[in-house]
């Protein structure tokens, strides 16, 4: 599939558990993070998607393997590419690394559903700059 998207994040202290590591359902927020940047990197804003193409991306699944620790203070390099691309659904293989060190890979699959929450297609000019990205 096309190329790795890559968007830093810093490690705030709101971030850290008691231990003063990256609380592990925060990486799911840091995920999220990225593939909306990704999506305005490609020229995709979520509020015209909705208004125009009457579309939202939900999570359907996510799958995620722990491999180190994030700290307070660390620099995150979250990276994100399209595994697979259906017609109203994308899996996502994301990781995070500091320097050279995995910290986490998570497999996120989204759907694409109209205002009511029912399945559709991702919108072919959205899936165009997907396929392009």
């Amino acid at each position: 599939m096309p190329s790795v998207f890559h968007w830093d994040v810093r490690v705030y202290y709101e971030d850290t558990d008691a231990g003063g590591i990256v609380y592990y359902a925060n990486y799911l927020k840091f995920f999220e993070r990225a593939r909306t940047e990704w999506l305005r990197a490609i020229g995709v804003g979520q509020q015209e998607l909705l208004e125009r193409h009457d579309a939202l991306f939900v999570v359907k699944s996510v799958s995620a393997d722990y491999h180190a620790p994030a700290k307070l203070d660390d620099t995150v390099r979250l990276t994100l590419s399209i595994a697979k691309m259906g017609r109203a659904s994308i899996v996502f293989l994301q990781q995070a690394w500091r320097g050279e060190t995995l910290l986490n890979t998570a497999q996120v699959k989204v759907g694409c559903v109209d205002s009511g929450m029912r399945p559709r297609a991702v919108p072919e000019p959205v899936a165009e700059r997907m396929r392009a990205a």
